[in-house]
């Protein structure tokens, strides 16, 4: 007999008809595989990859007070570096998520903002921190208990 854990577990992102809704199913057979649209899951993955990253969401909540020079969110966004900052606010550009606005100053100025597209963002990313900072405890706790049933 075999376990998930033998087979593999894979999500397939779908439409239900009925509802008009997006679904999630889970595939455990490789041969369901074939019947997951692969252009949803590309761009799942893609967007997962995008805000997983260790310093993308700590971006975008900093710029959801408002447009905020580069200096600002450096010193906003601890331990992230020049050249980090700088690569995670070009792929949120290039994604759409934020706009870059160069002001014709001495010297110049740059201004970040959440575009429309990444205010979209915000709710699932202020209830995806609430849900960490509610579990907290027990998060830490079954690490604990997992550390020392380790060693």
């Amino acid at each position: 007999m075999s376990t998930r854990r033998d087979r593999g577990t894979a999500l397939c992102l779908g439409h239900t008809a009925v509802t008009g809704r997006h679904a999630i199913t889970l595939i455990t057979e490789p041969w369901e595989s074939e019947t997951c649209e692969s252009d949803h899951n590309a761009i799942v993955r893609e967007v997962f990859n995008r805000v997983g990253d260790k310093w993308t969401l700590l971006v975008i909540r900093m710029l959801a007070a408002g447009p905020t020079r580069f200096t600002t969110l450096r010193r906003s966004v601890l331990g992230i570096s020049q050249r980090m900052l700088t690569l995670t606010l070009r792929q949120l550009e290039r994604d759409g998520l934020v706009s870059r606005a160069v002001f014709a100053e001495v010297p110049p100025r740059v201004e970040y903002a959440l575009t429309p597209l990444g205010e979209t963002l915000l709710p699932p990313v202020i209830a995806l921190a609430g849900w960490a900072i509610d579990h907290e405890a027990q998060i830490r706790a079954n690490r604990e208990q997992f550390d020392a049933e380790s060693d």
